[in-house]
């Protein structure tokens, strides 16, 4: 499979599951949209700092 989970990382620099099994990302201007593969959504303040697609794993740095 092809997902991934989206972690977020606050300005305490802790880090936090958004949402798993994503498998759709939509970067916009200081926000991150994402959808799974349940067709869940979740619009995030933000910006995409990592992805370790290996690992399926996205990090989004909190702005």
């Amino acid at each position: 499979m092809c997902e991934a989970n989206v972690y977020i990382i606050n300005k305490d620099g802790d880090e936090e599951l958004v949402l798993e099994s994503v498998d759709k990302i939509f970067p916009g201007d200081g926000i991150v949209e994402l959808e799974n593969v349940f067709s869940e959504r979740k619009t995030i303040k933000g910006k995409i700092k990592e992805m370790a697609l290996v690992d399926h794993k996205i990090i989004i740095e909190e702005i």
